[in-house]
């Protein structure tokens, strides 16, 4: 009986080693989402993970941020400068927008600092921005469901090039 339990013993210390080892060894990998997931989720991997840190900045969204950090791409050491984007769409369903004060507030108040970034409203669409590339192609989706007015104020800062007086 004594060796019996002694095998019984080992075979679970080794599974448990087993358990403990692996989820660890693979942690990287369970932390990603596959990119139908992060499309759904309203991100196309294209954001820099330094991009989800800074968003933790503004948004206090822990779900959100978390998301963000599934999605992103690694920044590399020798690309120290933060991706722009030449122009934003501000995406949203109208009828919806009772729903959101804090983007009513954005559009009516704000939107006119922003000659580039254009207001486009799509039937139950949740609210998302769009970033567009130099040739007006959509190169990042976001959602920002519970950004403040301020957020999206400073995103649009740090992320939208300036346009030229012309």
């Amino acid at each position: 009986m004594g060796v019996m339990n002694l095998i019984c013993g080992y075979t679970y210390i080794l599974v448990v080693v087993v358990l403990l080892v692996i989820p660890l060894g693979t942690a990287k990998e369970q932390l990603r989402l596959s990119t139908g997931e992060c499309e759904n989720l309203g991100f196309t991997g294209l954001a820099l993970c330094s991009d989800c840190h800074t968003l933790a900045e503004y948004v206090k969204d822990q779900e959100l941020v978390s998301d963000c950090l599934k999605c992103c791409t690694e920044d590399s050491d020798d690309s120290s400068s933060k991706i722009t984007y030449s122009g934003a769409i501000v995406e949203v369903c109208m009828r919806k927008l009772v729903f959101y004060p804090e983007i009513v507030g954005f559009i009516e108040e704000e939107k006119d600092r922003f000659p580039s970034v254009k207001v486009q409203y799509v039937f139950n669409s949740p609210p998302k921005l769009i970033m567009l590339d130099d040739a007006g192609q959509q190169k990042e989706t976001i959602r920002i469901d519970n950004w403040k007015r301020e957020h999206m104020l400073q995103f649009l800062k740090e992320k939208v090039k300036p346009t030229s007086a012309s």
